[in-house]
């Protein structure tokens, strides 16, 4: 028997959109938008690139108010300090005191406020980011034996609400350093949740060609969530900086439900949806809608949906390490990452102490490092489609990126004008890689020849990849905390050299890319088997 959807007749060329509910349709989200029309494959691509795109733009969003906070955790209290200083001494030698200064209430946040600080906003940035990176090894793996969509709902749920409890510590006047740590330890290991589950939903709605372009497009979630973040952080930060973490908490706690709503996590979803609304014998009286009588009756063809016998098993971590080229790009991108996440955490403080700007300006102008990520990660995945080259195009960025990290070292002997100039061209450096990697790369090899066409492979091997890269993220913070208390040039000297290292890992792909290119002309990216 065949569904027909009343349509008018005027309204043929457009997509007609009816909420959907069916109670035997466990793997479509309820209250999913059935749009039903001529190209009806292109209007859910769409669907899903837009909803991923957002749903991990909020993780950004989430992660970016404790860069943003960390100048007010600890505001310049040397001015303070001087004056406190004078009037004890007045007050030694009897002489009219100053009025007492409360410098620890006043200036900073305890335990903000002692000459320690650095190495305590260090810990909190390496509690995340090391829960983060243990977090992500097994998250890819639990994510390939569990519905994506609820996986992904309870990850964005619970992680709205640690941000919030950050932001409450403001408001209940806590300054326990074990609270913010575990408050950090924990939102570490839920955002775990987030990654390999919208990669694997995107690889699987888009297949190899053009694969970079949209992935370079869809990767800038990162600088727009990061954007944001740095936006609505920095607008309470001077004046309630507990409103920085919450409302970006209730923000990805509300897109946690949107998620679960609409979320189609495969093609093969709707086609069973189909095909089991279609089959012979069952009514589809609940798919029609009464339209006035000039409508017109368009039938919705019946898909067969064929089902192996024997479904492909969840890759395991051995063998997703065994996938050529796995080892090398996980390996690069820990010390991709370490610069882009030393940049994502200290950037503002930075551009504090080295400007002289207060931390709203600070945080205003770091969002330029994320506009040049933006437009870098597309360059990078327009390049590598052009030449088919995904590591050569990496390893051109990182040797391109090591003089502009010296440039940028000294900042503090710009002016205005190229500053943002220097900001943008390192953020595109620095994040061009790193996006590559971490998106079309990731996807190119959970899908590899080698596997034979097992797609339950992809959120492992992309776990894998980000996984190694956060051992990166949480070490760059932490370093840069320790070593900038003898210099920021110190801190600097460490990314150039975190640069250089992945340049060198990615050595043999390259040598082998174009030694395949002299030939034979290669149409796609081809990793080939050790």
């Amino acid at each position: 028997m065949r569904t027909f959807v009343m349509l008018h007749s005027h309204q043929l060329p457009v997509a007609v959109i009816i909420h959907y509910l069916h109670p035997n349709m466990a793997s479509v989200p309820p209250g999913v938008l059935l749009l039903v029309s001529f190209n009806r494959d292109q209007w859910y691509k769409a669907l899903t690139f837009i909803l991923t795109f957002l749903l991990y733009t909020s993780f950004h969003l989430s992660r970016k108010p404790i860069s943003i906070v960390k100048s007010e955790l600890h505001k310049n209290c040397s001015s303070f300090s001087e004056l406190a200083t004078i009037a004890s001494s007045n007050s030694r030698n009897q002489q009219p005191s100053l009025p007492s200064l409360h410098t620890d209430i006043d200036c900073s946040w305890k335990p903000f406020d002692k000459s320690n600080y650095k190495q305590l906003l260090g810990a909190m940035d390496y509690s995340f980011l090391c829960a983060y990176a243990v977090g992500m090894y097994l998250s890819g793996i639990i994510g390939e034996r569990l519905p994506i969509r609820l996986y992904l709902t309870v990850g964005m749920l619970t992680s709205g609400l640690f941000t919030c409890l950050f932001g409450l510590g403001y408001f209940y006047n806590i300054h326990s350093l074990g609270f913010y740590i575990f408050v950090q330890v924990a939102n570490g290991l839920v955002q775990t949740t987030g990654w390999p589950s919208v990669v694997t939903c995107i690889g699987n709605w888009f297949g190899k060609g053009r694969r970079g372009l949209i992935m370079g497009l869809w990767n800038s979630h990162t600088s727009v969530g990061n954007i944001l973040g740095s936006l609505i952080a920095g607008y309470w930060v001077s004046s309630n900086w507990g409103l920085s973490f919450i409302v970006p908490g209730l923000i990805i706690a509300v897109m946690g439900v949107i998620c679960f709503l609409f979320l189609i996590e495969h093609p093969n979803d709707l086609k069973s949806m189909y095909a089991q609304n279609s089959s012979p014998g069952k009514s589809s009286n609940d798919t029609q809608l009464l339209l006035p009588r000039d409508s017109v009756c368009v039938p919705v063809q019946p898909v067969v949906v064929v089902k192996s016998e024997s479904e492909p098993s969840a890759i395991s971590f051995m063998g997703a390490l065994r996938i050529p080229g796995v080892i090398e790009f996980s390996l690069c991108l820990l010390f991709a990452k370490l610069v882009s996440y030393t940049f994502l955490f200290w950037l503002p403080l930075y551009i504090t102490k080295a400007a002289h700007l207060d931390a709203k300006k600070a945080g205003d102008l770091s969002t330029l490092f994320d506009v040049g990520g933006i437009v870098g990660g597309i360059l990078a995945g327009v390049i590598s489609d052009k030449l088919g080259k995904r590591a050569t195009t990496c390893a051109v960025m990182l040797l391109l990126a090591a003089p502009t990290l010296y440039g940028f070292s000294m900042i503090s002997e710009f002016g205005l004008g190229p500053t943002i100039g220097m900001l943008l061209v390192c953020g595109g450096l620095v994040n061009g890689p790193y996006a590559l990697i971490t998106t079309a790369v990731s996807a190119d090899l959970g899908t590899h020849k080698s596997l034979k066409g097992n797609a339950r492979a992809l959120s492992t091997v992309t776990a894998i990849i980000d996984g190694t890269g956060s051992v990166g993220a949480a070490l760059g913070p932490l370093l840069a905390g320790l070593l900038s208390a003898g210099g920021w040039d110190q801190v600097f000297y460490m990314l150039m050299t975190a640069d250089f290292l992945a340049l060198l890992l990615l050595l043999r792909l390259v040598t082998k890319e174009v030694s395949s290119s002299k030939s034979r002309p290669i149409s796609a990216v081809e990793l080939k088997e050790h």
